[in-house]
């Protein structure tokens, strides 16, 4: 029996402790994926960035360096925790563990097959949205917690980001809807059996991908960290295990942010020969590898060219690509 029809069954069977058991399983099968992927990221992003620079990166603990984040890590989180004077401790000590559980939530409503999926509600792609939409805010209150002046100017930007990206984002994901005629995220994954969204839409696509980016406050949208402005932004006065959390977070959300982009344009499981969680996670891998290409080869901007370079130019090029997407659909 397959893990697909093992979960299927544990998911919808009329037991509601053997449906719970099920959804526990499945919950820590995804953050297995979750931190191996961070992992494995945080790695070649290393790796990629040093090349970039003529440098080795990590090469001496273990096989091509790859056990080097385990030391990192290890020395991260025994280091003592700290919480600066001025910070309010509650929101302080609070917001990134929030912003973790909300991005493995964001992650358990994508289905990675058409089994495997904790929930296939009708309304899929809004719930997801409103997660993600959220991000921001929590990243605010985490800078605004920790009583450092660089921090709170880190989260300020977060903010003023989401009002340059999340309206084109959203006109973006209407065209998804009447492509697919669905807020299903399965169903809009079936609907491109014959054609990815990306050939449809790639005006959309383009939108979208750069709006994550934004989203993901990855390079060149990464104003929360400007080290030549705010020193590290919002993790200025965080310990180490702070930091720690925070790196897994920043991957974390780079694969969640892959794996929806692979969903909603490149048929998400779709796929000949392999198993389709394979399918859906090497689309993923492809994606998370161009954010890192981009990182490496792009410079920051300025947070006012952000601002009208989303309202300048992805609004209008998302209204385009929801017009154009109407006249082929219907």
């Amino acid at each position: 029996m397959s893990i697909d029809s093992i979960i299927e069954a544990g998911i919808t069977s009329p037991n509601s402790l053997v449906s719970l058991l099920f959804i526990i399983i499945y919950a820590v099968m995804i953050l297995v994926i979750m931190s191996a992927f961070a992992y494995l990221f945080g790695w070649i992003e290393r790796k990629v960035i040093a090349k970039s620079q003529y440098r080795h990166g990590p090469t001496y603990l273990g096989k091509y360096g790859l056990l080097q984040n385990m030391a990192d890590l290890i020395k991260l989180i025994s280091k003592e925790k700290v919480t600066p004077a001025n910070a309010e401790k509650l929101l302080f000590s609070a917001m990134p563990q929030l912003l973790v559980a909300m991005t493995i939530f964001a992650i358990l409503i994508i289905p990675f097959t058409p089994n495997i999926a904790v929930t296939n509600i009708g309304i899929g792609l809004l719930a997801l949205f409103v997660l993600i939409a959220f991000s921001p805010i929590v990243l605010f209150l985490a800078g605004f917690a920790s009583g450092n002046k660089f921090a709170d100017i880190s989260a300020q930007r977060s903010v003023l980001m989401l009002i340059g990206y999340e309206l084109p984002v959203m006109i973006v994901i209407a065209s998804i809807v009447v492509a697919a005629n669905s807020y299903n995220l399965h169903s809009i994954v079936l609907q491109q059996s014959k054609e990815y969204f990306a050939l449809l839409m790639p005006l959309g696509l383009f939108v979208f991908f750069v709006a994550m980016l934004a989203e993901l406050e990855r390079s060149p949208f990464d104003l929360r960290e400007a080290d030549s402005e705010l020193i590290a932004g919002w993790l200025t006065d965080v310990s180490p295990p702070y930091y720690a959390l925070a790196l897994f977070i920043d991957y974390t959300r780079m694969f969640m942010g892959s794996l929806l982009i692979a969903v909603l344009f490149f048929g998400g499981w779709l796929g000949p020969l392999m198993p389709p969680i394979l399918w859906l996670l090497a689309k993923a891998f492809i994606i998370s590898l161009i954010i890192i290409v981009i990182r490496v080869s792009v410079v920051r901007m300025r947070i006012d060219r952000i601002l009208r370079f989303g309202w300048f130019w992805l609004i209008p090029l998302s209204l385009i690509n929801l017009v154009i997407t109407y006249v082929i659909v219907r």
